[in-house]
């Protein structure tokens, strides 16, 4: 979990943070868009601690694979199975909510697969984030991203799960030989492909967000044209809707060949009022106690004044 204070000193916890969402897609390189976007709000949960419920949004992006219409029911089904979960239990660990979605989201992929009798391989990304106030739960699989933009750095959260991914963690290529490499595209893990997802499967990641931070997900149409040194300047560029439209056109200025979408979360900061506590103020019954030190101090002086008086008519 990320903890740090506001620039002027102040801990986070001081200040609610308001989440404003925007998002953007295109058809990019494509003849059809397999991509699908969601952006919502989730029946907020309420906090013990807190007087009132933190929003509470789903953010989601799936890039279908498949090809006559196939991915673009792989996407959708991802997509819905996630919205109706967290719908219909909005209260439960989201960590756990996003491991039992994506599994039931494989099944149903992979038996729409098999009850076609299709030949075609059918299956999808899925990047999906959870955000309750300042709490973002973020779980993966694919190479489908999220980045964290914050304090003028961004960050990849999300590992790809792709051939040169691995080949880049083994050593075997570098990560700009991986962006050339004719099989960037091909996926180790996926919605769809197996009947079972792997155990590890999605990988999930929780961090607490900052004022100004943004989160930012994306389809591999993006991150396969755009390197992440340029996404920070366009990602805090305007309002989320607006930089999600600029992040969408920048990939297709980048001449991007697959479909291209963007979703883009802020923290906006709320201030709270604080009431101070008062020094001095009643701490025990009637509030004797907290006076009796000060009278004790202030008796001790007016002695030591008296005795120094006498001393010196004595003397």
């Amino acid at each position: 979990m990320l903890q740090s204070t506001t620039e002027d000193g102040l801990d986070p916890r001081t200040e609610d943070l308001r989440i404003v969402v925007g998002a953007a897609t295109d058809v990019g390189g494509r003849d059809r868009n397999e991509d699908a976007v969601h952006i919502g709000p989730v029946p907020p949960v309420a906090d013990a601690a807190a007087q009132s419920a933190p929003e509470s949004y789903l953010l989601a992006v799936a890039d279908g694979m498949g090809g006559h219409e196939r991915g673009d029911e792989a996407s959708r089904l991802a997509i819905e199975i996630l919205q109706s979960a967290f719908a219909a239990d909005p209260g439960a660990d989201a960590a756990l909510l996003m491991k039992q979605a994506f599994r039931r989201a494989n099944q149903a992929i992979f038996e729409s697969r098999n009850a076609s009798g299709a030949d075609q391989m059918m299956g999808t990304t899925l990047v999906a984030a959870l955000l309750r106030g300042k709490y973002a739960t973020i779980a993966s699989i694919g190479d489908s991203r999220a980045y964290l933009v914050r304090a003028g750095l961004v960050t990849q959260v999300t590992k790809d799960h792709s051939l040169v991914a691995q080949q880049v963690d083994q050593g075997e290529i570098s990560a700009e030989d991986a962006r050339e490499s004719p099989h960037r595209n091909v996926l180790i893990h996926a919605l769809g492909h197996r009947e079972r997802l792997d155990a590890k499967m999605p990988n999930v990641f929780e961090l607490s967000l900052l004022p100004e931070d943004r989160l930012f997900l994306c389809s591999d149409g993006f991150s396969d044209v755009v390197k992440d040194q340029e996404i920070v300047a366009v990602a805090l560029e305007g309002d989320p809707e607006l930089s999600s439209r600029r992040l969408v056109d920048l990939a297709l200025e980048h001449g991007a060949s697959d479909n291209v979408s963007a979703i883009v979360a802020e923290a906006v900061p709320t201030r709270v009022s604080l009431v101070p506590e008062l020094v001095g103020a009643p701490a025990g019954r009637d509030g004797a106690s907290s006076y009796l030190v000060p009278a004790i101090v202030s008796l001790a002086v007016v002695l030591f004044i008296v005795l120094v008086v006498l001393a010196l008519m004595v003397l």
